[in-house]
C-alpha cells in the first residue's frame, strides 16, 4: 500500500491529485492522510473529490471516506484503465485543467483511446489556464511521445464556472521520452490569446492585449495577441494568456484571470511581467512547467533534465512524490532539474 502524508512540503492538493494518479496507474491501493492540511480550509474540496472519483472510475476501483472535507482517504483502484468516454463535471468553478492533468497520467497507459468532457473552471486564479495546457505543456508532452488534444469548448470562470473542456488521449505505444532542454535560446515571437466573456461594450480583450504587448515591445519582444469576443459563458469574465517557443525548442508561457476590481490594464501589464521575468532567469520552460513536467518525467524511459525560473514549493513536493511513490531518483541541482526516469510500461 502506499501511504501518502498530505501534510509534507506543500500540504496542498496537488499530493491528493498526483498521489491518486499514480496510485492508479500502479494498480495500488493508496491510503492518504491530513489531506490539504495547509490550507484554509483543508480536507477534500470538491475539484479534489471530483479527481479522486475520476480516477476510481476510469480503473473501476473504489474509495472509503470520499467527501467533502474529508482528510483522511483508502482508495483501492482497479485492475485496468478502462479506454472509452467519460464526463466528468467538477460541480463549481473548480480547475478542469487540474482534473484533466490527474486524468491524463493514468489515461496514457489505457488499452485504448480516452476521451474527457469536464465541466467546471477553465480560467481562474491558483491553476494554469486551458490555454497554458493547451499551448505549453501538450506540446512538450507530445515531444515525449503523449498524443493528447484538448479543445475550450465553453470558458467558465469563477464562482460560477460551467465551462468545458474536451481531452482526447492516445494510448503509448511505448514508455515516454525523456526531454532535454537546458538552453532557453531566442525568442523570435511571442503568441497569445486575450479573452473576454459578455465584455464587448468595455473592451476588455483589446485592453488586456494592447497593454501586454506595448510592455513586451518596450523590452524588444515581438508579438502577436489574438483578440476574443465570447457570449457563450454563464457569467462575465476573462482571461489573458501568452507563450512563447524559442528556437531551441524552450517553452515558456503566462496567464491571468480577469477578477472583480482587477482593470485590463492591470492584466495585461502582469501576465507581460511574469513571462519577462521567467525570460530573464534563462529559464527553458517557465514556473509552471518546472513542477508539471516533473511526473511525466519520472515515467519516461531515460533522464529528463531542464532548467527552471526558481525551485518552488510545487517542484520541491513534485521530486518528494516521485521518488516515495515510483522510486525515480529526482532533484534540482542549481536551476536544472534533473529526473531519472523509470520507464514505466503498463
Amino acid at each position: 500500500m502506499i501511504l501518502i502524508d498530505g501534510a509534507e512540503h506543500s500540504g496542498s492538493g496537488t499530493i491528493l491529485r498526483y498521489s491518486v494518479a499514480l496510485a492508479t496507474l500502479l494498480r495500488e491501493p493508496l491510503r492518504i492522510r491530513n489531506i490539504r492540511s495547509r490550507r484554509p480550509k483543508p480536507g477534500l474540496r470538491a475539484q479534489h473529490l471530483r479527481a479522486v472519483l475520476s480516477c476510481a472510475e476510469i480503473s473501476g476501483g473504489h474509495v472509503q471516506g470520499a467527501e467533502i472535507g474529508a482528510q483522511e482517504i483508502f482508495y483501492e483502484p482497479g485492475k485496468r484503465i478502462n479506454p472509452g468516454n467519460y464526463g466528468f463535471d467538477v460541480g463549481t468553478a473548480g480547475s478542469t485543467t487540474l482534473l484533466a492533468f490527474a486524468l491524463c497520467i493514468p489515461a496514457l497507459f489505457a488499452s485504448g483511446a480516452c476521451k474527457f468532457s469536464l465541466a467546471g473552471g477553465v480560467f481562474q486564479d491558483f491553476a494554469p489556464s486551458g490555454f497554458h495546457m493547451r499551448e505549453c505543456l501538450l506540446p512538450l508532452l507530445e515531444k515525449m511521445g503523449a498524443q493528447i488534444r484538448m479543445e475550450i469548448t465553453n470558458p467558465g470562470y469563477f464562482p460560477k464556472g460551467q465551462g468545458k473542456i474536451e481531452v482526447t488521449i492516445q494510448p503509448l505505444t511505448g514508455p515516454l521520452k525523456p526531454l532535454s532542454l537546458l538552453d532557453q535560446g531566442k525568442v523570435d515571437l511571442i503568441r497569445g490569446f486575450s479573452l473576454a466573456s459578455h465584455l464587448a461594450e468595455q473592451n476588455v480583450a483589446p485592453r488586456m492585449a494592447e497593454k501586454c504587448k506595448s510592455i513586451l515591445e518596450n523590452q524588444g519582444f515581438k508579438s502577436d495577441i489574438s483578440v476574443h469576443e465570447d457570449s457563450t459563458a454563464v457569467q462575465k469574465g476573462a482571461v489573458l494568456a501568452i507563450r512563447t517557443e524559442t528556437d531551441t525548442g524552450a517553452m515558456l508561457g503566462a496567464d491571468m484571470a480577469g477578477a472583480r476590481g482587477r482593470s485590463s490594464e492591470r492584466i495585461g501589464k502582469s501576465v507581460a511581467r511574469d513571462l519577462l521575468k521567467d525570460l530573464d532567469t534563462g529559464a527553458a520552460v517557465d514556473r509552471h512547467l518546472a513542477d508539471q513536467l516533473i511526473i511525466f518525467a519520472a515515467l519516461a524511459d531515460g533522464t529528463t533534465e531542464y532548467s527552471i525560473p526558481e525551485v518552488t514549493e510545487h517542484v520541491e513536493t513534485n521530486l518528494w512524490l516521485v521518488h516515495k511513490i515510483l522510486g525515480a531518483k529526482a532533484g534540482v541541482q542549481g536551476n536544472i532539474v534533473k529526473v531519472h526516469g523509470i520507464g514505466y510500461k503498463p
